[in-house]
């Protein structure tokens, strides 16, 4: 839970420190999207075939925190961040930089109790390796979608 509530604080300040980008109704859009995809990807990952959980195996009230109140700023960052007028060369990697920080995040959050929050089912580090860069580019086609 502590690392948790830090990383909560770390990203929410971030986010709206380093925001030049989003004016108010597309942080709102982001917030959405983000929220609404992360539980449906939930309730299959996590809830029906129970490849990871937040805290614990069943669904509650804390599971919350980290999919409204967590990942919509990482979002914000990345989107404040990606370098939209370079190079594919700097875009490729400034996904790899991001790839890395999501897994090594991942890593933190599998700590034990109280630092960690996230468990394990039958997932692992690699799926999200493997998925992380999909859900970027899906952000990223939704921002530059809503934008026009």
């Amino acid at each position: 839970m502590i690392g948790l509530i830090f990383s909560i604080f770390i990203f929410n300040i971030t986010a709206f420190s380093v925001n030049k980008l989003l004016n108010k109704s597309q942080i709102a859009h982001i917030w959405m999207f983000t929220v609404a995809f992360q539980v449906l990807v939930d309730v299959y990952i996590d809830v029906k075939l129970q490849g990871y959980w937040y805290f614990d195996k069943h669904i509650d009230w804390i599971s919350l925190l980290p999919v409204t109140i967590l990942l919509p700023p990482v979002n914000i960052v990345f989107l404040n961040w990606f370098p939209f007028n370079y190079s594919i060369k700097r875009k490729i990697q400034y996904f790899i930089y991001w790839e890395i920080c999501m897994v090594l995040y991942e890593m933190f959050t599998l700590l034990p109790a109280p630092w960690g929050y996230f468990h394990y089912g039958w997932w692992k580090l690699w799926y999200s390796a493997l998925c992380n860069p999909v859900l970027l580019l899906m952000l990223l086609k939704y921002y530059k979608w809503f934008v026009k």
